[in-house]
């Protein structure tokens, strides 16, 4: 093994990448964490963080991050602004293509690149996320007790965000721009049967009114008897505008994982991009993915749970685990040529 190979990349520098990179770095792995286009990931975007062991006051997302970063900058991970955008890893070492041009070559690699939230294009939406508007029923509903707030979506993540929120909220609204939604009947009936939460069918959030300073304060809907109603206001047919006062705007709408990558490896997915993960010889889960020296952490490989305190949890699992592979690898002098395994 060559001095320009590298033992460990980490791509992504979240909850998930940073607590990687710190069990990584203490392992003396010589980490490299390349930052991506949104150094600390969608974490940075939450004002405060209050469900995150060990702050009990609650603590800013950005300095969240911020603190991880130097917890694994002190103990010798790098970092490196880079994206990673063609990965061949069917074979050793791995070869990872960068956005700034740069090639790189390693034995293990971490995905902790994320999931980004759908947005809608509401006007101020880049304004006020993370001031009112959210992305994250679990992150942030407690901030809304005795608000009334819009939920949008029509999926079964909208039903749950709904439920959630009608826990604090003093009214939960779900829009959603059809008369018919996706969530699976037995999530739909337990909303419909809510009292504290209704619905606006064929209708669609058109702006969201307030300043980071305030927060939410209101909402523009625009909203068509036959559904779509943003698509008929663009080709120019009538749709009629209501502006209502709420206090927080919830979006639903789905996550991207962020995997692009990957496309044409080995390395598995679910029809959505997420990443698939093995389990042991005895059925135990891992961070190991379709193909050995490439491992998953965080909402890259989460879809369900999607928490601050969960992505930690695989980041030190991916890294232990990448450390078993590297030990194992130097143990049995298993060729760099044949380390790659088979899909499943």
């Amino acid at each position: 093994m060559t001095a320009d190979v590298r033992s460990l990349v980490i791509a992504g520098s979240g909850v998930a990448g940073l607590s990687a990179a710190v069990y990584a770095s203490r392992a003396d792995l010589d980490p490299l964490v390349l930052e991506g286009d949104q150094p600390g990931g969608q974490l940075t975007l939450t004002t405060a963080v209050e469900n995150y062991l060990g702050f009990p006051d609650g603590v800013g997302g950005m300095e969240l991050i911020q603190r991880g970063k130097e917890q694994a900058e002190q103990f010798g991970a790098e970092f490196r602004y880079g994206r990673i955008e063609d990965a061949a890893v069917d074979g050793q070492p791995l070869e990872l293509s960068l956005s700034t041009g740069e090639t790189l070559h390693t034995r293990s690699l971490v995905v902790a690149t994320g999931a980004s939230a759908r947005w809608v294009g509401a006007e101020n939406e880049a304004e006020l996320m993370g001031h009112g508007l959210s992305t994250c029923a679990t992150c942030d509903g407690a901030f809304h007790r005795g608000d009334d707030v819009l939920v949008v979506g029509g999926g079964d993540s909208a039903m749950e965000e709904a439920l959630f929120l009608a826990k604090f909220a003093d009214s939960v609204t779900v829009v959603h721009r059809r008369e018919a939604l996706r969530a699976s009947e037995i999530m739909a009936d337990r909303v419909r049967e809510h009292d504290g939460i209704q619905f606006r069918w064929n209708t669609e959030l058109e702006s969201i009114h307030g300043s980071q300073k305030e927060g939410v304060t209101g909402a523009t809907l625009v909203s068509h008897p036959e559904g779509y109603p943003g698509e008929k206001a663009e080709s120019g047919i009538d749709v009629e505008r209501d502006t209502v006062e709420v206090g927080g705007v919830f979006y639903a709408v789905g996550h991207t994982p962020n995997t692009q990558f990957l496309d044409g490896t080995g390395v598995q997915r679910d029809e959505s991009g997420y990443l698939f993960t093995r389990t042991d010889d005895a059925g135990r889960p891992t961070a190991q993915t379709t193909v050995d020296g490439v491992f998953a952490a965080g909402d890259v490989a989460d879809p369900r749970y999607r928490q601050a305190i969960t992505s930690a949890g695989t980041g030190s699992m991916a890294a232990l685990d990448a450390e078993a592979f590297l030990e194992t690898r130097q143990a049995t002098g298993e060729s760099v040529a044949t380390a790659t395994a088979k899909p499943e």
